[in-house]
């Protein structure tokens, strides 16, 4: 199986990177700077540089092209303000969904975040909120796509705790953290699981282990 991977230099990318290169898979991420090639390429995937935020449709559905599987990991990062969030969070996922319905590319994973699916409370700081609500219509928008198999992923908190391989994943979870390690095993398992087709599932740690958790979603 080919993945690709945008945003393929994140924390959870790399972790995703590894997982499928250990067992196989013939994994690509997209990266916005060439001297970001080198992380991925000792996570045993092949780097692509292209700027979401600048690439048209076809440049990013070209490399895109024999997938079988797209994921888009990519966001504005921490110390980005408020017009990234709107250009990478929002549009790049749009422009990314676009461009696997151009090559032809059905099974699409969305890396999402909790809370992205109502307006941010009161008093949020306002660059988490502009993140939020770039997530949500982001999410809206790929759910609205019919030319697309797609899943939407919101972890919780996120942290570099290493991974216990348990979680808990549900269409809703309640508040909670995640390691990135455990988020990019439930990650590998969603690609391979059908039954998680058109769903919007939360994750946050637990004491299910992943492939359980995962294949209990798809059952209901």
């Amino acid at each position: 199986m080919r993945i690709v991977i945008a945003g393929g230099h994140g924390q959870i990318a790399l972790r995703l990177e590894r997982l499928l290169h250990a067992r196989g898979e013939d994994v690509a991420g997209i990266v916005r700077r060439p001297e970001q090639a080198g992380d991925l390429l000792a996570a045993g995937a092949e780097p692509v540089v292209c700027d979401l935020e600048s690439a048209s449709v076809g440049d990013i559905a070209r490399h895109l092209e024999g997938a079988d599987a797209a994921v888009f990991a990519a966001g504005a990062g921490p110390g980005s303000g408020v017009a990234r969030k709107e250009t990478v969070d929002r549009a790049a996922a749009t422009l990314f969904a676009d461009a696997a319905e151009a090559a032809g590319v059905r099974r699409f994973v969305v890396i999402s975040s909790m809370g992205a699916d109502r307006e941010p409370p009161e008093g949020t700081d306002p660059v988490f909120a502009a993140y939020l609500r770039a997530k949500g219509a982001a999410d809206a928008d790929v759910r609205a796509r019919a030319g697309l198999d797609w899943t939407i992923l919101r972890p919780g908190r996120l942290t570099d705790d290493p991974g216990t391989g348990q979680v808990t994943l549900a269409d809703a979870t309640g508040r909670g953290a995640v390691p990135r390690d455990d988020v990019a095993a439930v990650l590998v398992a969603l690609l391979d699981e059908p039954g998680t087709i058109g769903r919007t599932l939360e994750l946050i740690g637990g004491d299910v282990p992943v492939a359980d958790a995962v294949r209990n979603v798809a059952a209901h």
